[in-house]
């Protein structure tokens, strides 16, 4: 498994979803804690939930063409 490609990914998909959900939350009015906490659990969430069905693809050996993690089987 390419887990370094991934680690790295991640590390830099964690920061920009938490800052589009907390600054979302923050412009509908609510306040800078809530914004904070929301934008935290709901990134975590989403990033382990893309990293969980990611690696399953790759044990499966489900081509992805987005994450190009396996090479294609296309012969063009």
């Amino acid at each position: 498994m390419p887990i370094q490609k991934w680690i790295f990914q991640y590390l830099v998909a964690l920061p920009v979803v938490f800052l589009l959900l907390a600054g979302v939350q923050y412009l509908k009015g609510r306040t800078l804690s809530y914004s904070i906490e929301f934008g935290l659990i709901w990134s975590f969430i989403s990033v382990a939930i893309f990293a969980l069905r990611r690696a399953y693809n790759f044990r499966k050996k489900i081509a992805c063409e987005v994450c190009n993690d396996l090479p294609s089987e296309k012969k063009e």
